[in-house]
């Protein structure tokens, strides 16, 4: 299973993604051209985002906490 860090950069670069296929459908819009091979794919990109974002949250949960307690200046209250 991989890492949290391993799914939050890939949670961003998925979405850098989105992006610019967001603003090529644009472009193929404007120039009227068919973009629904485009579109399927970027709601493709959606789903899977939507499962790294639920793979995130289950790492964030089952990971052990390490500053329980702890404020700035390493004091337990």
């Amino acid at each position: 299973m991989p890492d949290l860090d391993h799914v939050r950069r890939e949670i961003e670069r998925m979405r850098i993604q989105m992006g610019r296929q967001r603003k090529e459908i644009l472009q193929l819009q404007r120039a009227r051209i068919g973009t629904a091979s485009a579109e399927a794919l970027l709601s493709r990109m959606e789903a899977k985002i939507e499962s790294l974002r639920a793979q995130r949250d289950a790492l964030r949960i089952a990971r052990p906490r390490r500053t329980k307690g702890r404020v700035l200046g390493g004091r337990t209250w």
